[in-house]
């Protein structure tokens, strides 16, 4: 990241150096390269952090209220056929971090992808109650107010925090359609390991930005998102505009859960390898397995695949790679929009 940001910040001098030697050259006789066409001008930095619409990407936004509650969860809809790919996002990110991966999904399946509570266009009745049994009751009331009784077949994908979510839903067996699971960098023994340091670096992190394309610029230089365009679709919606101090901050107040963050993790990994469908675990580094997914992967409970190239947000950084291992996955595995088809057996028309 320190290289790319570097020649970032090098290529304004570059062209006043071009400049310089071309206006040179063409008040002396006509070169060889007095044809060549001018370089485009350099962005400026505002409109290449400018935000993208997240219609660009997803087919629909709308909301979907819990009834008998106060409780309002903001999704994004794209595809209207095959299995449901259900996306939690991870703390302090929103749906929109699925945008550019969920394009590509959506050609061979449906995607839904959910602001959890405290996040992005979402608002409960408590937005700091970030428990894991909370969030797991979201989920599944969202899914059962989507589609009642008879939901599709639900490929549940979660990134991070939303991957441990995913996992517990999982293991709980309350989504009588879930017919894949899909974890995200995310695992007990690494997760367990980094809450000890997880206050000082939201802490650290910057907290105020005096607009919303300096908040992408910030993100991109400081490396917690690699892809530009992604970034500029889905660090808006983590924003909220901050009227006394007048500027943007995080919507998501992740200092003040604290309490919570252990019972994201803890004994994850015995409820991965517990779900009892397919599981498919997502990995940005080879030194993130635990002993209890060591011993489970060699044993075959589950397929792993580790993605080069990329930072802790698989499916913002390479979206591409990642939404051609969730199709694979699915396709591998034979899920339909009912559940896993098998040859030669048709199902009766409903």
């Amino acid at each position: 990241m320190e290289n790319s940001s570097s020649n970032l910040s090098s290529l304004p001098e570059e062209d006043s150096q071009t400049g310089g030697t071309a206006a040179q050259s063409s008040s002396k006789s006509p070169s060889a390269f007095s044809s060549k066409p001018d370089r485009p001008p350099i962005q400026t930095s505002s409109q290449k952090y400018a935000p993208l619409e997240w219609s660009d990407y997803f087919d629909q936004e709308d909301d979907v209220r819990i009834p008998d509650s106060e409780n309002v969860f903001h999704f994004y809809k794209a595809g209207n056929e095959g299995p449901v790919v259900l996306c939690l996002h991870g703390g302090g990110y929103s749906g929109l971090s699925f945008a550019l991966s969920a394009k590509l999904i959506k050609e061979k399946a449906r995607v839904v992808a959910l602001d959890l509570r405290g996040h992005g266009k979402s608002y409960t009745e408590n937005d700091l109650d970030l428990s894991i049994e909370t969030l797991c009751n979201d989920v599944v009331a969202v899914v059962k107010t989507m589609y009642g009784d008879s939901p599709p077949a639900i490929v549940m994908v979660g990134h991070s925090m939303g991957g441990a979510l995913a996992v517990h839903i999982a293991a709980k067996k309350v989504l009588p359609s879930l017919a894949a699971l899909v974890v995200v960098d995310v695992v007990e023994g690494t997760a367990m390991a980094s809450l000890i340091h997880m206050q000082q670096i939201l802490s650290n992190r910057m907290q105020h930005f005096s607009s919303i394309e300096k908040a992408i610029e910030w993100n991109i230089k400081g490396g917690s998102l690699r892809n530009v365009d992604s970034a500029r679709v889905s660090i808006p919606s983590t924003l909220i505009y901050d009227d006394s101090r007048k500027c943007y901050t995080h919507r998501a107040r992740l200092v003040e859960t604290e309490q919570y963050w252990r019972g994201w993790y803890e004994g994850l990994s015995e409820k991965f390898l517990a779900s009892p469908v397919p599981k498919l675990l997502l990995l940005a580094g080879t030194d993130r397995l635990d002993k209890t997914l060591t011993i489970g992967q060699m044993q075959g409970k589950f397929q792993m695949m580790v993605v080069r190239h990329t930072g802790h947000a698989i499916q913002e950084d390479v979206p591409d790679e990642f939404a051609n291992l969730i199709l694979n996955f699915i396709s591998h595995n034979r899920i339909g929009p009912h559940g896993v088809v098998i040859p030669g057996l048709r199902r009766p028309s409903q």
